[in-house]
């Protein structure tokens, strides 16, 4: 009988975004596919979810940046990897990868990376510390702009060398994220935790509270559409959690105040049910000034049946079916912002229920988590010869 397939995701936090969900679900699925499944985090809101039967959990300050924490970790990783046996070390982020990268080479073991942002490089010493992403044996893509950006920055690491880089596309949970499962009570719980009013027009903004989210792009939009005549009603929710930017949220709530606009915007700090945050808004947008990777609101908010404005750029040009399953506008552009947000507004019932509904097709069809899962785990047996 074969032994298990033993796999080690190292990855920083394990929080809400889309990479700490990706390395979540995948190593349940792992699991699942009869393999040994371990994480290596400093710690994350979705440690406590982790199935610990399933998956073993092994606490390190690999978020740390500090060159001795990653030559401490470094250490422990060589002497995880050896004593449990480890086939498959998957970083998904640069600090941890580049330990993840020595331990792999000391102890002959396959080394695999998500790249999952762009990562600026303003000088030669942060390309150099960026390219520890595409030194493993198989670099993963999670869109098509990423992909393109690896060919266009880093190709020498793939023209010398026999590494493969190839895309699978970022999926997420379509049994968490079914408009079907949000009952009313759900709904009525969320409006009234939050103080929401369901009869007006709810525009929705989700993401952490950082500069290039755009949420200053969403507030000037809205400034300009509570200036229009004869339009209904609408409130704009700003929902996320600002992870210690204070000043930056600071300064959103005194351009709120500043615009008068304190009883049309709302800030929510944190939400644990984003599909009911979802289903309550009327429409979802992405106002990302930066390319997103992937643009993971753009398709949990498709899965969820809901109409999504995203800016034209990164990975929401892929995800979106454009003027099918949302709408791209000018990114920066605010007038083109508010602009969008009334067309859809005009719309009757039927004409968004129907963008809803293909929006949930499209997410079935290309970014279910069952398919990225099973993509990895095919590519991970690839790499260690087992097909």
């Amino acid at each position: 009988m074969p032994s298990k397939l033993k796999v080690l995701q190292v990855i920083p936090r394990l929080g809400n975004g889309g990479a700490e969900t990706g390395c979540y679900d995948l190593a349940h699925y792992l699991h699942e596919n009869n393999c040994l499944s371990y994480i290596v985090t400093s710690g994350g809101e979705l440690t406590q979810y982790i199935n610990k039967k399933k998956v073993k959990l092994i606490r390190l300050p690999v978020q740390s940046k500090n060159p001795i924490l990653i030559l401490l970790n470094t250490i422990i990783l060589t002497i995880l990897i050896l004593i449990l046996n480890i086939d498959i070390v998957h970083a998904r982020s640069r600090a941890p990868a580049w330990s993840c990268l020595i331990a792999t080479k000391i102890t002959r073991r396959k080394f695999v990376t998500t790249f999952h942002g762009t990562y600026n490089f303003n000088s030669s010493i942060k390309k150099f510390y960026n390219s520890v992403m595409v030194r493993s044996h198989l670099v993963i893509a999670g869109s098509n702009f990423i992909f393109s950006h690896i060919g266009d920055n880093y190709s020498e690491f793939f023209l010398k060398n026999k590494r493969k880089l190839l895309v699978i596309f970022r999926g997420i949970n379509l049994n968490y994220f079914d408009p079907k499962k949000i009952v009313p009570s759900r709904i009525e719980k969320f409006l009234k935790k939050n103080d929401v009013d369901r009869n007006k027009f709810i525009i929705l903004l989700p993401g952490r509270l950082t500069a290039w989210k755009g949420q200053k792009i969403f507030i000037e939009a809205l400034k300009i559409l509570s200036t229009k005549e004869n339009i209904q009603s609408f409130s704009g929710i700003i929902l996320g959690d600002d992870q210690g930017r204070t000043v930056y949220t600071k300064q959103l709530m005194a351009l709120v105040q500043q615009y008068r606009l304190s009883k049309i915007i709302k800030f929510i700090n944190k939400c644990e049910e984003m599909p009911v945050a979802y289903r309550v808004a009327n429409l979802v947008c992405s106002c990302s000034v930066e390319p997103e990777a992937f643009g993971r609101v753009a398709v949990e908010s498709q899965a969820m049946e809901i109409p999504i404005i995203a800016s034209d750029i990164g990975g929401s040009k892929e995800t979106i079916v454009k003027d099918k399953t949302g709408f791209l506008y000018k990114s920066k552009d605010f007038n083109a912002l508010a602009d969008a947000i009334h067309n859809i507004m005009q719309k009757d019932y039927n004409s968004l229920k129907s963008i809803g509904n293909e929006g949930r097709k499209n997410v079935i069809k290309k970014f279910d988590v069952d398919k990225m899962c099973h993509t990895t785990f095919t590519e991970y047996k690839k790499l260690i010869g087992l097909m």
